[in-house]
């Protein structure tokens, strides 16, 4: 008989409060203020009569503005993600703590992000607000009635959140958002650590469960933004400038945590633990093929787009 989630819970308790011990000791405090370059800030205009929102007054690249505006309503929708976590894990003892630790560091990356955004003028005010209320409207509470298939999700959504972080200050063009990004990611890498860290221990607890619920996650894997309005178009560029892609998610997401957990050579498990982890294996060559291909249709782009650019100069 298979352990219930009831079951896993209880004899995960343990490993949470270690790992919430180790999260406590590891991370270092930090501030959102002092990443906002407030001295570049002015009044908009509206009741303040200040001066319109004009995209020539940032230094943010237009792919920067788009990652920038997905990220920012991907964490904006926090209290979503606290309603699931609070559902599945509790909210008592250590699943409780944690839940809330999390809330509480996840809360800063919206507000250091927005302040940085409105502060420095890098994306349109009016329509940030709107496509934030859009899509906390919306986007219903999820149905992920498993637990342990919320465990794997997150464990790749963090280190694939920590990347798109990074990557997007790398391209902003601004040295003060790359630097704030940076500090964000340093935030979801621990995020990522804790619940990789959960999630090996649920392979010893519920071993054919456990990689039932990695394949599933892995072979239908989509980033917490897909339901902000917009988002194909949004992603599509994000992909081809180098911030997100299938390349990137198979090579600095699906790799290094699969490798962790031992998944594709991991021993001891049962006929349905077995057959999932086929389907993984199987899922990560399809995934290659995808990435190997998604890589040649980018350069052939990318140079049809460069191509054009020196003919326009040239004319």
């Amino acid at each position: 008989m298979m352990p219930s989630d009831t079951k896993i819970l209880k004899e995960l308790e343990e490993v949470v409060e270690r790992e919430l011990n180790r999260h406590l000791s590891t991370a270092k405090e930090w501030f959102p203020h002092e990443y906002v370059p407030w001295s570049r800030g002015r009044d908009f205009d509206g009741p303040l009569e200040g001066e319109p929102w004009d995209a020539q007054q940032s230094k943010v690249s237009e792919l920067g503005r788009i990652a920038l505006t997905v990220n920012l309503l991907t964490e904006d929708n926090l209290p979503t993600y606290h309603h699931e976590f609070a559902t599945l894990f509790g909210r008592d003892g250590a699943w409780g703590t944690w839940v809330l630790r999390w809330t509480a560091e996840e809360a800063r990356h919206s507000v250091a992000i927005r302040d940085y955004l409105l502060t420095t003028r890098a994306v349109d005010p009016v329509k940030l607000e709107r496509a934030r209320m859009s899509h906390m409207s919306d986007h219903a509470p999820g149905d992920n009635s498993s637990l342990l298939v919320t465990m794997a999700y997150v464990a790749f959504q963090e280190l694939a959140t920590r990347i798109s972080h990074r990557n997007t200050g790398r391209i902003s063009g601004d040295p003060d958002c790359e630097r704030l990004l940076a500090r964000v990611a340093m935030d979801e890498n621990l995020h990522m650590i804790f619940y990789r860290n959960l999630l090996t221990a649920a392979l010893e607890t519920a071993p054919d469960r456990t990689m039932r619920a990695i394949a599933d996650v892995v072979g239908g894997f989509a980033m917490p933004g897909a339901e902000i309005p917009g988002f194909e178009r949004a992603a599509v560029h994000i992909a081809l400038g180098d911030i997100y892609n299938l390349r990137i998610h198979h090579d600095e997401v699906l790799q290094p945590i699969l490798r962790h957990l031992d998944a594709l050579d991991l021993s001891g498990l049962g006929a349905h633990g077995l057959q999932a982890q086929e389907e993984l294996g199987l899922h990560l060559e399809e995934l290659t093929s995808q990435a190997t291909r998604f890589e040649e249709r980018r350069a052939a782009l990318l140079s049809r787009m460069e191509s054009r650019e020196t003919k326009r100069r040239n004319d």
